[in-house]
């Protein structure tokens, strides 16, 4: 198997308030880039969509640019910024930090399939 596709050209966009992401769906893989824009806070703008107190997908990142804090729901938190990579498990919230929107590219799949899309 061989299969390449390119970001110019994503499957699928989902929008909701103050961000997107933009999905695309391989043989054994499922890559999102979720656009954030200042002011994002997931228990604002997703939640009402997810039907959930916190975030329930499981997320496989990398941050390609601007700065996002994560606090699990057992109150463990941690701020992360371009160049980092890191797993975060269900069960948080999530919120830009400062003045510039915050991309990060999602590699777990869930998030590619499932996130911020309504029943």
């Amino acid at each position: 198997m061989l299969e390449a596709k390119t970001l110019d050209k994503p499957d699928e966009r989902r929008d909701f308030p103050r961000g997107h992401i933009e999905a695309v769906h391989m043989e054994g893989l499922d890559f999102a880039v979720a656009t954030f824009e200042p002011g994002w806070r997931w228990s604002e703008s997703v939640a009402p969509i997810a039907g959930t107190d916190s975030c329930m997908i499981h997320h496989n990142c990398y941050v390609v640019e601007g700065r996002m804090h994560v606090r699990m729901d057992d109150g463990t938190d941690m701020e992360v910024g371009p160049g980092d990579v890191f797993v975060c498990s269900p069960g948080h919230d999530a919120w830009v930090v400062g003045d510039a929107q915050c991309v990060v590219y999602d590699f777990a799949g869930a998030m590619a399939k499932e996130y911020a899309k309504a029943d």
